[in-house]
């Protein structure tokens, strides 16, 4: 039995042998020694190669990179830190760096860690000594900082245009049902009757605040790091307002500690976009329903549907499912972040290095999501019949009842819950609606009851009767389609 353990665990071992390098195997001094200069006498073991690399995901922000190092670039040359031939051959570098890389020919070297140290040292095999002195007042702190906020003010910018386009496509189908009837919900069960435009325009309300907080969040990361350097700013002439102008950032940061410490703009990014994408997926939830056989309030297009590999007969609304899903990526992504920053003292630490792959995962899913809704909104199919048709079921205009009593009879409203539910169980106990209920029948609970109280028994009446402001009526949803309209222009 012993030996039978040892064996297994020899196996074990074996089969882990590849993933630990023996013991003193060093990577290429050489390469290690490039950026670091004289302080590490020898390279590192593989092993901090593997977790210490970023370039496998850092590599999304090489647009952005070499944009802040052609800045930075200029402003040393303008303020002499730099001469003009050394910036011209900067320049020309970068250029070169960044068609290779558009073109996918860059080779990017995990043995260099990030995306700063593969851009300079390829400058360096471009034009040589020259390439040294581009990270003259600056540090990969404040470097990183600058391009990570880049990117995101860019996924700020994506995710506005895409809500704007949904938005749209939700006006459009609110203006097409604007009096078209519905029930209303809650708890799942039928309440009121509303119009499909007012359900549309419900979610517009929702997206339109998602949009104002993406607004707030790039408003208020709009500063610049570059020029923090390392944590404390830098004892070189630099001017710092030429470098956050030239990159359109609205000022630079007003503290070198907190600018490479920060990483606030990239917590709101994923907070914003987690309330979103709880957004997307109440309205994944109800095409899911409404499109299900037992509600067929609407059909969902071929374009954003799949079938069954078993069942011929099936439609299934995949696209809304996997936007459902998607949620809980965005969502996890806010408490990773959460969790990498939570404990750090300033200034930077290497586990902010944790805070790209979180926010690359969920910019990614977050526009997916956004771009698959308006789509399946620009091609959904209101059952306007189905839908006028599952509004009468419930007693859905009982409330109007207990109005009618109120507005008519000077009721208190209480006494009013009381007769109308009364007569909705007779009702319920004869199997028919409050509008078929003849007027004998409710004039037993309440004799003070006339014919007029069918005048609001209908859901149409219902509907059109619910005109204060942001109300059902159709007239109301007209007024705020118009809002939104003249918003969207703006």
């Amino acid at each position: 039995h012993l030996r039978t353990i040892k064996m297994k665990y020899k196996e074990r071992r074996s089969e882990f042998s590849s993933y630990i390098p023996p013991k003193g195997k060093l990577m290429t001094q050489e390469k290690s020694n490039l950026m670091w200069g004289g302080r590490f006498a020898a390279a590192q073991d593989d092993l901090m190669e593997e977790i210490n690399a970023s370039i496998d995901f850092d590599k999304r922000l090489a647009e952005q990179d070499i944009l802040a190092s052609k800045v930075h670039a200029k402003m040393l040359s303008q303020q002499n830190i730099i001469s003009k031939a050394d910036y011209k051959s900067i320049v020309t570098g970068l250029e070169q760096i960044e068609s290779q890389i558009k073109n996918n020919k860059f080779v990017f070297d995990r043995a260099l860690e990030d995306i700063h140290m593969n851009v300079e040292a390829r400058l360096n095999d471009i034009i040589g000594a020259p390439a040294g002195r581009l990270h003259t007042a600056r540090s990969r702190n404040d470097q990183v900082a600058t391009d990570f906020r880049l990117w995101v003010r860019d996924q700020i910018d994506l995710q506005q245009q895409l809500l704007k386009s949904l938005i749209e496509a939700l006006l459009n189908q609110a203006e097409l049902g604007i009096d078209w009837v519905m029930p209303g919900f809650t708890h799942l069960q039928i309440a009121q009757p509303v119009t499909w435009g007012h359900h549309m325009m419900a979610y517009v309300e929702m997206f339109g605040r998602d949009l104002s907080r993406f607004t707030d969040a790039r408003d208020r990361m709009n500063e610049c790091p570059l020029g923090s350097a390392a944590l404390a700013g830098t004892s070189f002439p630099i001017n710092r307002e030429t470098t956050s102008s030239a990159l359109n950032f609205k000022a630079p940061s007003a503290n070198s500690l907190d600018a490479v410490s920060d990483r606030d703009f990239a917590l709101e990014f994923l907070s914003v976009s987690s309330i979103c994408a709880m957004h997307l997926s109440r309205l994944a939830e109800e095409l899911v329903i409404w499109s299900s056989a037992q509600f067929k309030l609407i059909s969902l297009s071929d374009r954003f549907s799949t079938g069954s590999s078993i069942m011929p007969q099936k439609k299934n609304p995949d696209a809304a499912e996997l936007i459902r899903a998607k949620v809980g990526r965005i969502f996890g992504a806010n408490v990773a972040l959460m969790m990498v920053m939570k404990g750090l003292p300033l200034a930077y630490s290497k586990d902010m290095q944790e805070d790209k792959q979180q926010v690359f995962d969920a910019a990614d899913n977050l526009v997916i999501a956004t771009a698959a809704m308006t789509g399946m909104i620009n091609d959904l199919r209101a059952n306007r019949e189905n839908m006028e048709a599952a509004a009468h079921f419930g007693f859905s205009t009982a409330t109007d009842l207990a109005d009618w009593l109120v507005q008519k009879l000077n009721l208190p409203f209480r006494e009013a819950h009381h007769i109308t539910g009364q007569i909705v169980l007779i009702a319920e106990d004869r199997k028919c609606d409050l509008s078929d209920l003849g007027l004998d029948a409710m004039k037993k609970v309440d004799d003070r009851i006339n014919d007029d109280i069918f005048s609001v028994l209908s859901v149409q009446n219902s509907v059109s009767s619910r005109s204060s402001y942001g109300g059902t009526a159709p007239s109301q949803v007209r007024k705020q389609i118009n809002r939104w309209r003249e918003i969207l222009k703006s």
